[in-house]
């Protein structure tokens, strides 16, 4: 019990130390004489993994290395692992391709703006593709559109904000159409009998309405400013990619999705991409390795740390009645992983339907309400941190941004009949 104690206060820093991120960046700019470890602390996809090498060292203070070890062997990095290949495959410039045409071919079928209709689509039908491709692919290809088409021209920061508060909580309900796309979904999806048709019947048509109401509202608010954005759906100076090996790219992210769960097999074919883009690099934009390592390093400290908070979530979760635990879970996932969440009511036997949909449909809701309520939120964040005053976000700044949308997906998930 002791090293539980630990973990959890330990987790808690590990969450304080997020919300103060923006302080560290910016005593990295004034106290240049420490800039390197004030940046370093600054860093939000390092503060669960330094956290949770702090923790590593107390165990193996405390109860010595063999019981260290025999902690961090029972738990599962399958997670991070997939992540950091979805991401860097996602990423690559044939894949970006394809979906920048998707998204413009649609675009150009909207009665508004093409910088306003590219900014919707990209805001709605990229994170409802999530369900498909998986949640960490779609938030890997918004950020990136979202970087280059719109967040590279000198919009204000409440665009800025706005866009990644909807992005986040666009991304946590879009990916729920389909059993195996998002993480808190795929962790209670085989144990609870959930497949296609159940996830399309009780989350799918919320989710749809919810991502497009906010994306929908979003454009409306910032119509002006979109509008007058110098805007082109596609970029001249970049060659495009052949066919085949655009086919090829196609095929690798297809493999990573369908072998999310195998991570020997995923990462093979990680390698595969890898010296596929080496043999082509003419074809290739710069790889995303170290936003990608520093995401699954930001999701292996949160492993970590998350294996000891069992003892506290679980007893608060089961207490509670549906609405209790609707509402208790999205206000939970922002403080937790809402994957953790989930599978902690996994473990429970004899929860009721109503029980086992509040716990999922609350989890993603909150999702997009800090950095580490969901598995694909620090990829987003590394990708899109650059555009933002001193290359850092403000935590409260998205808290505040998510809480709109996060309201919509509460209307939906729970109050639609």
């Amino acid at each position: 019990m002791t090293m539980e104690w630990i973990g959890t206060g330990l987790f808690a820093l590990a969450v304080l130390h997020t919300f103060s991120t923006k302080f560290f960046d910016h005593l990295s700019h004034v106290k240049p004489a420490h800039a390197g470890i004030f940046h370093l602390l600054g860093e939000v996809e390092v503060v669960f993994g330094f956290w949770a090498m702090v923790l590593f060292g107390a165990f193996v203070a405390m109860q010595g290395k063999p019981a260290a070890l025999h902690y961090v062997d029972g738990l599962n990095f399958t997670e991070p692992l997939f992540v950091f290949a979805i991401m860097v495959v996602a990423a690559s410039r044939a894949v970006l391709q394809v979906s920048r045409s998707l998204v413009a071919l649609l675009a150009r079928l909207l009665p508004m703006p093409q910088s306003t209709a590219y900014f919707f689509v990209t805001l709605s039908l990229v994170p409802l593709l999530g369900s498909f491709i998986t949640e960490p692919a779609a938030m890997t290809l918004a950020a990136l559109i979202l970087r280059d088409g719109y967040y590279a021209q000198p919009i204000s920061n409440r665009l800025k904000y706005a866009a990644l508060g909807v992005l986040f909580v666009n991304v946590s309900i879009g990916g729920v159409m389909t059993p195996y796309a998002a993480p808190p979904v795929l962790m209670v999806a085989n144990t609870w009998g959930w497949d296609i048709g159940f996830m399309m019947s009780h989350f799918g048509w919320r989710a749809a309405i919810a991502v497009v109401v906010n994306a929908g509202v979003l454009a409306l608010l910032f119509r002006r400013e979109l509008g007058a954005l110098t805007f082109s759906t596609s970029d001249d100076a970049t060659p495009r990619v052949p066919g085949p090996l655009v086919f090829w790219h196609l095929a690798l992210l297809a493999g990573v999705v369908v072998f999310a769960h195998d991570a020997p097999v995923f990462l093979g074919l990680l390698l595969l991409f890898l010296a596929v883009a080496e043999a082509y690099p003419q074809h290739q934009n710069k790889l995303l390795l170290r936003e990608a390592l520093l995401v699954a390093f930001f999701l292996a400290g949160l492993v970590v740390l998350g294996g000891l908070q069992r003892w506290w979530l679980q007893p608060l979760l089961t207490q509670m009645s549906p609405d209790q635990v609707y509402f208790g879970a999205t206000a939970l996932t922002a403080i937790t992983d809402n994957a953790a969440l989930t599978y902690l009511g996994s473990l429970v036997e004899g929860l009721s339907d109503e029980f086992k949909y509040a716990l999922v449909a609350g989890a993603v809701t909150g999702g997009g309400l800090t950095v580490i309520a969901n598995a694909p939120n620090p990829a987003g964040f590394s990708i899109l941190r650059s555009r933002f005053d001193e290359e850092s976000i403000s935590p409260l700044g998205l808290l505040v941004a998510a809480l709109g949308p996060t309201a919509v997906a509460i209307v939906c998930f729970w109050f639609l009949p």
